[in-house]
């Protein structure tokens, strides 16, 4: 798990950042669902991130919610896969 945290989060960074752009430039938009996806299966820090960098998805109270369990999960298991 500990090598996917990486990769996950850094796309689900840049999938924020792109959806940004194409959403001022009305372009096509990357779905709520596929970054949400990523943000459950390793993205979340990356997602936070994200949000914070891009103001992107800042007002949606459920990115925060679920990027931000899924942060605290991803976060608990590998402090407990390190012991």
């Amino acid at each position: 798990m500990e090598l996917l945290i990486i990769p996950i989060s850094l796309l689900t960074f840049l999938l924020l950042g792109y959806d940004k752009s194409q959403a001022r430039n009305h372009g096509w938009r990357v779905p709520e669902d596929v970054l949400l996806l990523l943000g459950i299966l390793g993205g979340a820090i990356g997602g936070l991130i994200g949000m914070k960098v891009f103001h992107h998805k800042t007002r949606k109270n459920y990115f925060w919610i679920i990027y931000g369990l899924a942060a605290i999960l991803h976060i608990s298991i590998l402090i407990y896969r390190r012991f």
